[in-house]
């Protein structure tokens, strides 16, 4: 058995007190960061004034700072009404926050720069908070510190037993408002029997695209949900009704949360085919491998821009990173450069030009006709097969935010010179046959 961590995300029903209850906690945790970012800024100001012994002070700093100053004549009335964890764990988010702008600001961090974390407000920032202790989950309930037992919209029995048998142990209970529903993330430890391997010993290319999210090298086409798309009318017609109510009005806010409830709606078809998706592919193929999208360059294109995240791209890949080993199948991710799309898979000749709008590719010297992405997830197979790479060596080669080339190995320098790469080896005249079990 395996400790994981994961998070048991589950939708409450709760009462009118109860939310009245939750957004009282919302609002002590964005008071609670706004009050200790006005600090940090200040310490700032006198640092840079010429104060050499001024620092920002750190998550427990300010939680110090806050038990004093809550008590004190000056302080807040209503303290004794909300949970101490709401504003104790705002301030271990607003450290968490500065850290991650620091070391993004010096080069540290990889990925996208990090902004400086701003002042939240009613309305307009998302409520949200965190609760730490004595968090129960039985039957169709969750209990809450200072809140108590909070209805779920579904059962969550089997949860329960394993939090009461010790197999899992809750360590926070993040709590959001998505709309007008409330949410409940159980972050957790549990105990999970992780195979060696899935028991299928084949490798399955799998090339995202915007028509059919997933193509698979056996010939699978998996189409997305497109749920972006398909409510792209409600979308608009909800948009002009909220922006012709006037402002403040209540008919305004009643069409903000009809359009918070669509993109909602969204958000939620999204993620449930995402989560669908990456689960059958763990548990029924034993090697993975997806390709090194640019996804951010690829935004770029205003014609793509809306389908492509409608898609996304970079979610499933994160989710199959880590869903990967709790079934027991691995990751592979090809490189950025490798043309899985312009080679053919029948004899390596590696095209000049393939425009997007070409759905299939011709090979003009063995006359090979197949869809281009059923040729690409048949290309990442045996790119897989063929340079014999691990996930790990080829997620150290693909760091967020690279805007290099990698390096590439002389058989890439061949097939970048010659426009041929080496024939894959086959009676066939295709692919060769995945490899055994274990290897690399």
């Amino acid at each position: 058995m395996t400790r994981v961590r994961q998070a048991l995300r589950f939708a409450v029903d709760p009462t009118d007190a109860q939310r009245h209850t939750l957004a009282r906690h919302a609002g002590t945790s964005r008071y609670a960061s706004n009050w200790g970012l006005a600090r940090v800024r200040a310490a700032i100001d006198a640092r840079q004034a010429g104060d050499p012994t001024a620092r920002g002070p750190s998550a427990m700093a300010l939680h110090r700072e806050w038990n004093a100053w809550k008590r004190s004549p000056a302080g807040i009335p209503w303290w004794t009404e909300v949970s101490k964890c709401a504003p104790q764990e705002a301030s271990r988010d607003l450290e968490r926050g500065l850290r991650a702008f620091g070391t993004s600001r010096c080069g540290e961090r990889p990925g996208p720069r990090v902004g400086v974390p701003r002042f939240e407000k009613k309305g307009r920032s998302r409520d949200h908070f965190r609760l730490t202790g004595a968090v129960h989950l039985h039957g169709r309930a969750v209990t809450l510190p200072r809140i108590g037992p909070v209805r779920l919209c579904e059962v969550a029995a089997h949860w329960g037993d394993r939090i009461a048998a010790g197999t899992v142990r809750v360590t926070s209970a993040p709590v959001s408002r998505e709309a007008d529903r409330w949410v409940v993330a159980l972050a957790v430890e549990a105990e999970r029997a992780i195979p060696a391997t899935t028991g299928a010993c084949d490798t399955i290319g799998v090339d995202l695209g915007v028509l059919a999210l997933a193509t698979l090298s056996e010939g699978t086409v998996l189409p997305g949900p497109r749920a972006l798309r398909r409510g792209l009318r409600t979308l608009r017609r909800l948009s002009r009704a909220h922006s012709r109510k006037r402002r403040g009005s209540r008919n305004r806010a009643k069409a903000a949360r009809r359009l918070a409830r669509h993109h909602a709606r969204v958000a939620a078809l999204r993620r449930d085919h995402r989560h669908k998706l990456t689960t059958t592919l763990d548990k029924s193929h034993g090697r993975i491998v997806v390709e090194d999208l640019n996804v951010r360059g690829m935004l770029g294109n205003r014609r793509l821009a809306r389908s492509l995240a409608d898609a996304g791209f970079a979610e499933l890949r994160r989710q199959l990173a880590y869903t990967c080993g709790w079934y027991g199948s691995r990751l592979v991710v090809a490189d950025r450069w490798f043309p899985s799309s312009k080679r053919c898979a029948g004899c390596g000749v590696v095209k000049a030009e393939l425009a997007p709008s070409e759905r299939a590719i011709r090979c003009d010297v063995c006359g090979l006709v197949r869809h281009r992405d059923h040729n690409a997830a048949i290309n990442l197979a045996w790119w897989a097969d063929h340079r014999a790479v691990t996930a790990s060596a080829a997620e150290t080669q693909t760091a967020c935010g690279a805007d290099a080339r990698p390096g590439v190995s002389p058989a890439d320098r061949g097939e970048a010179a010659t426009g041929i790469a080496p024939e894959p080896t086959g009676s066939t005249g295709g692919p060769p046959a995945a490899v055994a079990c274990g290897a690399a």
